[in-house]
């Protein structure tokens, strides 16, 4: 799909979203630390509009994936960390393993002005290292993730993105049901796009 060409994003890249409560680097790695209430969503089915989730952000360039990896070990309500893909405050992805209903779950939220949302639970994922990768694609962006290295990658989500807009991308996290969660974030890296969809 395509090569092991990559570039490490330096943590002190890019900009947050909203500030988290601390995120502190060691050993090449980020533990970011996520305010009670911090959320991203528009609208649909809730009727609110969160707009504080902890995304670390940079310009995105067609040319490369991004690939975000991070520890899925967290359990509460809603707890989530991934890669978070964003044109403005209306028009964003965010996609990773999120805590619901009694499981982690693999999905998308695609917001389009108002937002949905699609899972899959993966319960065999909790504490292993999880790498999700976005790559623009014509007019859409193709999102797959994985467990550990020797997974095979799975799709995700296929999801429309203007192809001329200014994108910015980076690792994102959330806890909109408590204080305390702290995500263990391992790689920011920029690599060859997917060649093709399949």
């Amino acid at each position: 799909m395509h090569t092991d060409a990559s570039i490490e994003v330096p943590w002190k890249s890019g900009a947050w979203t909203a500030l988290p409560v601390a995120a502190e680097e060691a050993g090449g790695r980020l533990r970011v630390t996520a305010a009670e209430g911090s959320d991203a969503w528009r609208h649909t089915a809730y009727g609110f509009v969160h707009d504080n989730e902890h995304a670390l952000l940079e310009a995105w360039s067609r040319e490369q994936a991004v690939e975000v990896s991070f520890i899925a070990d967290y359990g509460a309500q809603f707890d989530q960390a991934g890669l978070m893909v964003r044109i403005d405050a209306e028009h964003w992805i965010k996609t990773g393993v999120e805590f619901a209903d009694g499981a982690l779950q693999l999905g998308a939220v695609v917001t389009d002005g108002r937002s949905d949302w699609s899972t899959a639970p993966v319960p065999e994922w909790a504490g292993k290292e999880v790498t999700m990768r976005a790559t623009r694609f014509n007019d859409a962006v193709v999102i797959r993730a994985r467990a550990g290295e020797e997974e095979p990658w799975r799709l995700v989500r296929l999801a429309p993105l203007d192809p001329d807009a200014a994108v910015t991308a980076g690792p994102y996290c959330c806890a909109p049901s408590r204080a305390g969660l702290t995500v263990e974030f391992t790689s920011w890296r920029l690599t060859d796009p997917d060649a093709d969809l399949h």
